[in-house]
């Protein structure tokens, strides 16, 4: 999965892999207009309906994408760190953000008004493909979610969950409740209670008041279902120039 490139200063917006890669022609119109905003842990930055008036480009915070029901009760569809855009719907031709955005891992971001970045993908140059590939790569993790979590045990779940998470941060430890995880998961709260007591148990993590230590990444890997590797693989075809090489 992706790498940061370059300087790991928050306040360097080239630190989000799209932007990084942009061309300067294009970037010289957009960077000047970027907004560096905190993202505080657990802050929602769209509510389902919302009208789109800003996205977000992360540089160090995460933002889960959730799909709530009306009885309350939600689950996780995706994740968007610092390889990507929080916002797809808005360039796709809607108007308001189809569910919740809340941010996962605390951070900063870049905010960009909304009619200048359609105004620059509507251009068709550089950030359209751009923006195309990754908005295809973002399907991919979103249907490979659904089947994970409608087919693979709480542990898998909380391994992919906590490995997609890892990519998009530059130390290996996660600050985490536990609520908040099941909440991502769609699962009861003593289901991740339980599985994260099997990983701390078998040496891979480390879990204490609401922090996550990752221990083992390989044993993290050796243990996940398929679909970690599945969504890797379609970030890594589709955008080569922001994963490893």
């Amino acid at each position: 999965m992706p790498k940061m490139p370059g300087p790991t200063n928050a306040s360097n917006p080239r630190q989000n892999h799209l932007l990084a890669v942009l061309p300067e022609s294009e970037s010289s119109r957009l960077l000047p207009h970027m907004e560096l905003v905190p993202m505080p842990l657990g802050n929602a930055l769209y509510e389902s309906g919302d009208k789109l008036n800003h996205v977000y480009f992360p540089t160090t915070a995460i933002v889960s994408l959730l799909y709530v029901m009306e009885n309350g009760a939600s689950a996780e569809i995706a994740v968007v760190g610092n390889e990507g855009i929080v916002g797809v719907a808005l360039f796709m031709g809607g108007e308001t953000m189809p569910n919740r955005a809340v941010v996962q891992s605390g951070g900063h971001a870049f905010r960009l008004k909304g009619q200048l970045l359609k105004e620059e993908f509507n251009r068709g140059g550089a950030l359209q493909h751009l923006l195309l590939r990754y908005t295809l790569a973002m399907l991919t993790q979103m249907a490979q979610t659904a089947v994970c979590n409608r087919h693979h045990t709480v542990d898998q779940q909380l391994c992919r969950w906590l490995l997609l998470s890892l990519d998009r941060l530059p130390a290996m430890e996660l600050k985490m409740t536990q609520e908040l995880i099941a909440n991502m998961l769609g699962v009861r709260r003593e289901g991740v209670t339980e599985a994260a007591g099997r990983l701390q148990s078998a040496g891979l993590i480390h879990y204490s008041r609401g922090r996550i230590t990752v221990l083992d990444r390989p044993g993290l890997e050796a243990r996940v279902c398929e679909c970690y590797e599945v969504v890797r693989t379609e970030f890594r075809r589709l955008l080569p120039n922001l994963t490893e090489k």
